[in-house]
């Protein structure tokens, strides 16, 4: 097992991108025995198992090519959408912008899509990129990666785009200037008990759907 532990960690030093895919957490049998506390305890399970059973399945000898995407995926937990069943059924992801690569944001939907064996995503929601403590989210900070969901709309690969976590103030400046509107805008919980008036009534006059979450804020700690 040290052997194997070895080469994965080599292979982890070295690699540019490392893809882990979940799955469907439904069937994960460990899940099910074991409730997590919160999202991140969650996230940081699925990770932990996904990494253990694919080091486990390395080979210990010498890796002959090292390569600069890996991917790590739990083989009994993945499936794809019954073509039958797809017109029955919502996909919606959300994306959480850990560091500034637009690229990424295509990438992500071109993944999820292939994933799940879909040509086009009914819903994208994405999360306002990480800031330092002193700093709040602008609409400097949200253009560039709302003009990229744009494109994907355009592209026919997504629907509909949304938002997380924007007041009313920065949720009616995105609204303005958007050339495609937004279709909905998350609230964390943690953050209020109630929907804040103002935003509740704007939302409502231009059809934008409030839709509330629990996810952590600032970067999950793994």
């Amino acid at each position: 097992m040290g052997t194997h532990s070895a080469v994965a960690h080599s292979l982890l030093d070295t690699a540019d991108t490392l893809v882990l895919q979940t799955g469907n957490l439904l069937n994960w049998g460990c899940l099910k025995k074991k409730c997590p506390a919160t999202p991140t305890e969650e996230l940081q399970d699925c990770i932990r198992t996904i990494l253990n059973e694919w080091s486990s399945k390395i080979s210990p000898g010498p890796v002959q090519e090292i390569p600069q995407n890996l991917e790590c995926a739990l083989s009994q937990a993945m499936e794809t959408i019954n073509p039958d069943e797809r017109e029955e059924l919502k996909v919606s992801v959300k994306l959480f912008v850990v560091y500034p690569s637009l690229s990424s944001i295509r990438h992500a939907v071109d993944m999820a899509c292939s994933t799940l064996g879909v040509a086009q995503l009914d819903s994208v929601i994405i999360a306002p990129p990480p800031l330092e403590e002193c700093m709040t989210v602008s609409m400097e900070h949200v253009q560039p990666y709302w003009e990229e969901l744009e494109s994907l709309v355009t592209d026919a690969k997504v629907v509909a785009i949304g938002t997380s976590d924007l007041d009313k103030a920065l949720l009616e400046q995105l609204y303005i200037w958007a050339k495609i509107k937004p279709n909905s805008n998350q609230v964390n919980l943690a953050s209020c008990c109630i929907m804040p008036p103002d935003l509740t009534e704007f939302a409502k006059q231009f059809d934008i759907q409030l839709l509330t979450h629990n996810d952590p804020k600032g970067k999950l700690c793994l």
